[in-house]
């Protein structure tokens, strides 16, 4: 079974949820069209934006193994994200709904 990292994004100060969810599509889209193997790895995402002080945040859950190329791809694109402990690991089954959305691939 594969283990997962969960990687916080966080949108520009003063960034409101439909902005920054305009980006992560955006992103998302190009990580598809170009790293389609890796975008397959990603497992789910929070289906909520949470706030953060003058930001907003969303979750995902990431094989381990392409969280680094995927937390990479995000700093190309200008998205922060919080830095990934290797040794904070989940099971799939930790991203449930109603707050997880598991992506269909």
């Amino acid at each position: 079974m594969s283990e997962y990292t969960c990687v916080t994004v966080r949108s520009r100060p003063g960034e409101g949820p439909e902005a920054f969810g305009k980006r992560l599509t955006e992103f998302w889209s190009g990580v598809l069209r170009t790293r389609k193997a890796d975008y397959d790895r990603v497992y789910a995402e929070t289906t909520r934006f949470e706030p953060a002080g003058d930001r907003v945040t969303r979750q995902y859950l990431i094989e381990a193994d392409v969280a680094g190329i995927i937390a990479a791809e995000f700093s190309l694109a200008g998205i922060d994200h919080d830095p990934i402990d290797p040794d904070d690991l989940y099971s799939k089954y930790e991203a449930t709904p109603p707050d997880w959305f598991q992506i269909p691939h």
